[in-house]
């Protein structure tokens, strides 16, 4: 998925800014595109920023090619000067994993060496060890410092279905509670997030709702054309889930969903697309399923078109994610212009993202049935696709554009590099 590029260079402002997260280009999908493509928009606008982030991980949980074995690197990638550093990644993922993981991108970070002096720190959040090296970074320089929750640790601890992982959620809700609450501002991707920021302390004065934009171009080829050569039968409905294919999806409901498709003789195709932790499982579970194809992640230039072909958008969720995440993949169904279909918790926020756009139907996770006869009821209404459609590239021009999403961002570091609190934000640009 590529990182949007704002349109031209802006009167450049001013302000040195340091960016922590753990995840950067050259990453294409999860958090990676957005924290690269704030940083590299605030790059144009004449600041000089500096990103602390990790080796290149995700989703394959391994360590990219031409990266093993480096304590840490610099590099400069377009206006924006880059640290790597080393860290554990787990293979497979558990609580003590994920501590390991966390703890050693953070101890890294607090023994990285020279970093230049900046104005404003800034944290993106997950990881947890983002937001509190950000903080500790913060203290070191006596300068402020901002979080952006792209996710909720600590419902994520509890929901995301990792072994050891509901132990872990307190732990995790206090390291978060403390670097959230002293933070200058506090941003999140989902306004669903604001009730538990407030219940961790975060005063709603200090609380900006920082949406995620549309990171695809709208689709160019021409759809039957694409379906021809990814081998896709005019006549079967393809369901697509294209994304991360981890713990937190539970996409094992859509091989339930497929398994029963095929013995009632339904004509639907389910694909899977992408990469991740468990996608060896998945692939083990599905030995026998005709109807169940997987594909590799596809490039950038592809990718939108890969997603206008599919006649159906899949979005699966484990029952008990609620309100730990906003997956970012729904930022592209939208763009492309397919009926979304979200296998999720009815009143989590993917839910109410995907009724707020008016541009998918809902159907409880962990429910095969449902998801068959949502399938079949967009099968056989051609009205409903084309209106489920146009309300979602409705949606991803007015709620989703880069422009309106990375000017809202530098609104939000002017504050930090001006001291705060001290102008309001304009909060109206996006629902």
């Amino acid at each position: 998925m590529p990182t949007a590029s704002p349109a031209g260079r802006a009167t450049p402002s001013q302000g040195r800014l340091l960016m922590v997260g753990i995840n950067y280009r050259p990453e294409q999908t999860g958090i990676a595109p957005y924290t690269a493509g704030l940083a590299e928009y605030l790059a144009s606008r004449g600041r000089q920023v500096t990103v602390v982030t990790g080796m290149p991980h995700y989703p394959q949980w391994q360590v990219r090619d031409g990266y093993e074995g480096r304590l840490r690197t610099r590099e400069q990638m377009d206006e924006v000067r880059v640290l790597r550093l080393r860290h554990y990644v787990p293979g497979r993922q558990s609580a003590w994993r994920r501590a390991l993981y966390e703890g050693s991108f953070l101890l890294h970070g607090l023994t990285a060496g020279s970093l230049p002096r900046p104005d404003a720190v800034v944290g993106v959040v997950p990881s947890l060890s983002g937001g509190a090296l950000a903080r500790m970074l913060a203290w070191r320089f006596r300068v402020p410092y901002g979080l952006i929750f792209q996710d909720l640790m600590g419902p994520a601890a509890a929901q995301s279905g990792i072994a050891g992982g509901g132990c872990a959620a307190r732990a995790v809700r206090t390291v978060e509670g403390s670097a959230a609450r002293a933070a200058a501002l506090v941003a999140a991707v989902s306004q669903g997030f604001f009730p538990y920021l407030t219940d961790l302390g975060v005063p709603p004065e200090k609380l900006l709702h920082l949406p995620n934009w549309a990171q695809i171009r709208p689709p160019g080829s021409e759809r039957e054309s694409t379906r021809r050569q990814l081998g896709w039968d005019s006549e079967v409905q393809v369901a697509l889930h294209a994304g991360n294919m981890g713990a937190k999806q539970g996409l094992d409901q859509v091989l339930d969903a497929a398994r029963l498709a095929a013995r009632q003789g339904r004509s639907i195709r389910f694909v899977l697309m992408g990469d991740g932790n468990q996608r060896a499982a998945l692939q083990e579970q599905a030995r026998g399923l005709a109807n169940v194809t997987f594909l590799p992640p596809r490039p950038a230039s592809e990718f939108p078109d890969v997603l206008a072909a599919a006649d159906v958008l899949l979005v699966s969720e484990r029952a008990s994610v609620r309100d730990m995440s906003l997956p970012s993949k729904l930022t592209s169904y939208f763009t492309a212009g397919g009926p979304v279909l979200a296998a999720v918790r009815p009143d989590g926020a993917t839910a109410r993202e995907v009724e707020r756009s008016g541009a998918g139907l809902v159907v409880p996770a962990g429910e095969p049935a449902p998801l068959i006869d949502a399938l079949d009821r967009l099968a056989a209404d051609r009205l409903l696709r084309e209106r489920l459609a146009e309300a979602g590239r409705a949606y991803a021009r007015a709620a989703l554009r880069p422009d309106l999403a990375l000017a809202r961002a530098d609104e939000f570091v002017a504050r930090l590099v001006g001291g705060g609190l001290a102008a309001p934000i304009n909060q109206g640009a996006v629902a």
